[in-house]
């Protein structure tokens, strides 16, 4: 058995639009959703030019899922059809859990600067996935943090990592999210569970894992054959570390809803067509 997981496959995201217009990446599809349970998507955005994500995202529905919201830069205000209201700035976390439904719009706060950041869906078991929408929206000083003592900087938003654990905790998930700032010629491992499905996205700099270097704008599937991971950086490097227990429930999925069975699709989209989802 290795003593650290190893890269199973790079991924390179494909380059797309959402909402209404925004400029985006989407590192993990449709197609990864089995290999990555519990996780369904991964955005990731950026830019300095405000045409590429200064409409936002109006009203749209959810169902059946979480989402995280993760801002690096820029400013985001989240409205809902359950009367939450919040803004997301720069290095807070937005944690929403749509349930049996949710309409919200995410619609940027700034006519200019960066807009930098990640949104993650999580599954929700088929027990949960009707379950009361909830919503909390986490300031960048509430994100708990640990240096190690090769300098390397950790944010714990959600499980535990060094015995520190993230705002958020799910017993069903059990979601792992880390924000990884590694200096030049540094070496970070932490404990990963071996049934648990993990990535890593590398948005500054490059890492190694194992024989492997994953490069900026790129994510790494790890291989389940350690209950650990070992990342090392030749040069100032910054990424996202995601793991998360696989539910092993049929996902089938259109659009913003995502249910078990088709009948249950269609159950979601009459609700939203008659006005019985907000």
């Amino acid at each position: 058995m290795d003593s650290s997981r190893s890269i199973e496959r790079l991924i390179t995201g494909v380059a797309t639009s959402d909402g209404a217009g925004v400029t985006l990446t989407r590192v993990l599809t449709g197609k990864l959703q089995r290999r990555l349970d519990p996780y369904l998507m991964l955005d990731a955005f950026g830019s300095d030019d405000p045409d590429d994500y200064i409409a936002g995202f109006p009203d749209h529905p959810h169902r059946g899922f979480e989402t995280i919201t993760y801002m690096l830069a820029g400013r985001m205000r989240h409205r809902d059809s359950a009367g939450h209201e919040g803004l997301l700035e720069n290095g807070g976390v937005q944690w929403m859990t749509a349930g049996r439904g949710v309409i919200h719009s995410e619609i940027p706060e700034q006519e200019a600067g960066v807009m930098e950041g990640f949104q993650l869906w999580l599954n929700l078991p088929a027990s949960h996935k009707l379950c009361e929408p909830w919503y909390q929206d986490f300031p960048t000083a509430a994100i708990p943090e640990f240096t190690t003592a090769a300098g390397v900087l950790v944010r714990v938003i959600a499980g535990v990592s060094h015995g520190i654990a993230g705002v958020v905790q799910r017993d069903f998930t059990e979601p792992v999210y880390l924000d990884v700032h590694l200096p030049a010629n540094s070496t970070f491992t932490t404990e990963l569970p071996m049934t648990h499905n993990a990535f890593i996205y590398v948005y500054r700099g490059a890492a190694q894992v194992g024989e492997t270097q994953v490069d900026k704008q790129r994510m790494g599937i790890l291989s389940n054959t350690a209950d650990s991971v070992t990342i090392t950086a030749s040069e100032d490097t910054r990424l996202i570390l995601v793991a998360g227990k696989p539910l092993n429930e049929p996902i089938v999925q259109y659009g913003p809803f995502v249910m078990n069975t088709q009948a249950e699709i269609n159950q979601a989209l009459d609700d939203f067509r008659n006005g019985r989802m907000a």
